[in-house]
């Protein structure tokens, strides 16, 4: 087995085992002391990004200010002396989660907020998602004399507001967000305004929220909990809303399209906390267990979740299968940072020293476990062998969404195609390979209509983007394309 798969570090809390959503984005206009704001509200993001965090304020009397940093909100954003160099009533923030794989491999430079000093004033930009014509643009922008400073797609969105012609920043934007092909939920401030945009399929989230006399845009309704502001609505997809202290501005600069979500953020990227569409994260988790159990049902004595994103799916799965729900495996709360340093010895116990088998319940039963999702497979196997080490009769594995065979290009950190379990072997061939004793995914109707798609998935139209299910990309993937990516046919 690959031992090489797992991260490097065993306490690092990243896992290559899973999906991860590169980007949250948050802004506040119209409190005191906003970055305050911005660090509780990234902290409530912090799931949608790990790596590094960043935001910028302004101030009439100081300007624009920015602090960028390496490592969690907790560690960085709650020092006195940092928030102090960060004034106004106006702010965003950003969390990142990005590709490129560590953070060694990460510049501060490429750590949002962007900035940006036009004829018209200053602006800061924030950008969750993907520019998928991004090289293509670079490689234009560069040609025509403009600088990078980071590695970054979202820095062209600057560079080409940069060069419009319209007369103030909105404007310039709109100009720039029409060149780009991708999915982006954006926030950005000038000096006296709050923008939020997201593209025509309304691909990443992004909601208004009130506080108080101010406004708050942010990737999920969770972080609007955490500061005590209440959901006004969702900006909709193809919408720029620009916001001051008077009120909200809606326009819809782009060609309008049918949405199309993510449904992963149903899945899995999402806080179970949040609301998305009106819907419940936790609720639809819990039925796509409900749909789970009626699919692939299985004689067993227990359900287990492997925690904690497959937790409400197994309670959905134990209530309709009328199968006991036990918190078979424990995770370790605490993983992080660690005054050991690691040997050989302790790197070798991989998954284990996050996830902890509860041996006393386990022996001598058939259990079920329950996990959102299996990407490359070597965590899966990992579990699967602590659960029959700790004397289970049976494993079963009940998958929460359908096979991941296609990589993301839209804002998530997925492997090449080839390292994805499910592009290479079948349902059955994917279970010999974990040696389980059964192993089924919900079907992709069957997530459909857990997300409260009645009639399943209509594939002449599909009323989210599931390309990681299904191969089929609503926006052309042209970079990818032009790096010999093949695609298969997509619908209408």
């Amino acid at each position: 087995m690959d031992e090489t798969a797992f991260p490097q570090h065993p306490f690092d809390a990243r896992d290559d085992d899973k999906l991860r959503e590169e980007c949250g984005v948050f802004g506040v206009i119209g409190v005191a002391d906003a970055a305050n704001f911005v660090a509780l509200g990234l902290h409530a993001l912090q799931h949608r990004g790990q790596e590094a965090g960043g935001i910028v304020t302004h101030d009439p009397e100081a300007g624009f200010s920015s602090a960028r940093r390496f490592g969690y909100v907790r560690d960085t954003f709650t020092s006195q002396k940092v928030m102090e160099t960060l004034p106004g009533s106006i702010g965003i923030g950003h969390v990142r989660y990005s590709t490129a794989g560590s953070k060694g491999a990460t510049q501060i430079r490429d750590v949002q907020p962007f900035f940006g000093e036009f004829a018209m004033g200053g602006a800061a930009i924030a950008h969750n998602g993907n520019i998928v014509n991004a090289d293509e643009l670079r490689k234009e922008l560069i040609e025509r004399g403009s600088i990078f400073q980071s590695s970054s797609d979202s820095e062209c969105i600057i560079h080409l507001m940069a060069r419009s012609l319209q007369k103030n920043i909105p404007e310039r934007m709109k100009d720039a967000l029409r060149r780009v092909e991708g999915a982006f939920s954006v926030v950005a401030t000038t000096r006296t305004k709050l923008i939020g945009c997201r593209d025509a399929l309304g691909v990443r989230p992004l909601v208004i929220g009130k506080l108080g006399d101010g406004f708050v845009l942010s990737s999920e309704t969770c972080a609007l909990d955490i500061i005590g502001a209440e959901l006004i609505r969702e900006v909709e997809p193809g919408e720029m809303v620009v916001i001051t202290e008077a009120g909200i501005e809606s326009s819809k600069p782009f060609n309008q399209k049918r949405s199309r979500f993510c449904i992963f953020e149903h899945v899995y990227f999402s806080r179970p906390d949040s609301i998305i569409g009106g819907r419940s994260v936790y609720e639809t988790r819990r039925q796509i267990g409900v749909e789970l159990a009626k699919e692939a049902p299985v004689e067993a004595d227990l359900v287990c979740p492997v925690p904690d994103s497959g937790t409400p799916a197994a309670i959905g799965y134990s209530q309709e299968a009328g199968i006991p729900y036990a918190m078979g495996i424990i995770r370790n709360q605490y993983m992080g940072r660690t005054f050991i340093e690691p040997s050989e010895q302790i790197r070798n116990m991989g998954v284990r020293l996050k996830l902890n088998v509860n041996r006393a319940l386990i022996r001598g039963k058939r259990v079920i476990l329950v996990d959102d999702s299996v990407v490359r497979g070597t965590t899966s196997r990992k579990i699967k062998e602590m659960i029959l080490d700790a004397g289970a009769a049976e494993v079963h594995f009940r998958i929460a969404s359908p096979p991941t065979a296609w990589p993301c290009f839209y804002g998530v950190d997925t492997p090449q195609r080839e390292k994805l379990l499910a592009a290479t072997m079948s349902e059955e061939e994917m279970r010999q390979h974990l040696a389980v004793d059964s192993l089924k995914f919900i079907s992709l109707d069957g997530l459909y209509r857990a997300v409260g798609e009645a009639e399943g998935r209509d594939p002449a139209k599909p009323a989210y983007c599931d390309a990681c299910f299904s191969g089929e990309y609503p926006v052309v993937p042209t970079d990818q394309i032009a790096k010999g990516f093949e695609l298969v046919e997509a619908a209408e």
